[in-house]
Formats: C-alpha cells, structure tokens, sequence
C-alpha cells in the first residue's frame, strides 16, 4: 500500500483535493474530520479535555472557540492539548489503515504533517499551495475568521514555501478547479505506474 500524506497550510484548499482523491476512489483518512469526532457530542476525549481545560466543554462535545482561546497563544496549553489529541488520532489512523489494507493506495490528510512529524510514517508527501492573497482572502471568508487569529494560526503553520520544497509533489489550488482535478488524477495514475499497478 502507498501511503500519500496530504497537507498543506489553512486556506490552501487541502480538503477540495481530499475530496477529488475520494471522487476517484481513493480511501482518505481526515485528521481534521477525526478531531471533530473525538471532541463532538458523546467524544472520548471530551471528558479528558474538560478535565486539562475546565469550561471548555458542553453538550455539544468541545466548544472549539473557548478551547482555541484557552491555548492559541501559550505554547504549554498547545502542547497539553496535543498530547491529548495526537495519540488518539493516531489510533484511529491505525483502525483506517488496516480497514484499507487491501488498497493499492491511501491518502492520510493532516494539516500538520511536517510539523508534527508525520511525514516520516507515509511515502510520499503531497503539498497543496496557492498563493498568498488567495490563501488569506479564502480564510477571512471563514466564519468567526479575524486578521489576529488567521497571523496566529499561521504562525504555528511551516511556511509554504518550506513545504513545498519537502513535498515530492505540489498540486496548486488557484487555478481553474478543473485543472486541479487533472493534476490529482495525473499524480494517481503517476504513483500507480512507479508502484507497478
């Protein structure tokens, strides 16, 4: 099985090109999809949440605002928090490979591949880009999105360009999506000839 790790930087439109991989029939783990899970209603990491960050929870599993504002900024909380997250996500990643076992190829989507080291348990690493103006004009576009929160995320965030230039492959978002799709179903066929298959 060929692992491609997918990621990119916010606003990169790194879950349009998860979704293009999906339409052409390839499994797609969705870290960020996962997270939800886990923090959502019923969660099993609610419990462990609230307990490290008190207030943060409700009914409707983790209230991701107070819990943004409760770490976005100290460093210690992030690390906290994401000793409590990466593990989990981890295992549901194992659960999702080995439910897949028999494709030929997988794509594992995280936003924080290289900066959390994930690019050492995949294959190959596909970077999704676009440029500057768009990536920020897209992200502002994001309900409760302001100019402070976006710089901040970003600085947690690789730069781009960094990215890139560890990516084995870069598929660009700001251009006509159907040249996009092209790309992905290009990068498939590519990865299925060097595999052999």
């Amino acid at each position: 099985m060929m692992i491609l790790g997918l990621t990119g930087s916010i606003g990169m439109g790194k879950s349009t090109v998860a979704q293009m991989f999906r339409d052409e029939g390839v499994p797609v783990f969705d870290a960020d999809a996962c997270v939800h899970q886990l923090q959502g209603p019923g969660g099993r990491l609610v419990p462990t949440i609230e307990s490290a960050f008190p207030g943060t929870t409700g009914p409707e599993g983790v209230n991701r605002a107070a819990l943004g504002q409760a770490v976005l900024g100290d460093d210690a909380a992030m690390r906290r928090l994401e000793a409590i997250v990466h593990p989990a996500v981890q295992s549901e990643r194992t659960a999702f490979l080995a439910t897949h076992a028999d494709a030929s190829m997988v794509v594992v989507d995280v936003p924080l591949l290289f900066e959390i080291g994930g690019d050492k348990a995949v294959d190959k690493v596909l970077v999704v880009s676009a440029k500057p103006a768009m990536q920020r004009a897209r992200v502002l576009k994001r309900p409760g999105m302001t100019e402070a929160k976006f710089d901040a995320i970003l600085a947690r965030q690789m730069p781009d360009a960094e990215k890139q230039a560890r990516a084995d492959h870069v598929i660009a978002t700001d251009i006509p999506i159907a040249e996009t799709r092209e790309k992905v179903r290009a990068l498939i066929a590519c990865i299925a000839a060097s595999e052999g298959r």
